[in-house]
């Protein structure tokens, strides 16, 4: 079994708009097959699951970066 280590993820951020994006395979715009939202606690959009054609998960975007990513990882 592989480690999560040998599984490349790309990141990105734009601090000026508090949004993240996780991208577990190289995703060009408009690249993916569909979209699902997941909704905080208030009712608003918190995340944006990217999905291909074959159903697999290709990148996650955090609309609140600064609360959701992990302390590890905030700026």
């Amino acid at each position: 079994m592989k480690s999560v280590n040998e599984y490349p993820m790309i990141t990105s951020r734009d601090a000026d708009n508090n949004v993240a994006y996780l991208a577990f395979a190289s995703l060009k715009p408009g690249g993916s097959a569909y979209s699902l939202t997941a909704q905080d606690a208030d009712g608003e959009t918190a995340l944006v699951l990217d999905f291909g054609h074959d159903g697999e998960l290709l990148g996650i975007e955090m609309l609140n970066a600064e609360r959701q990513m992990p302390r590890l990882y905030r700026i």
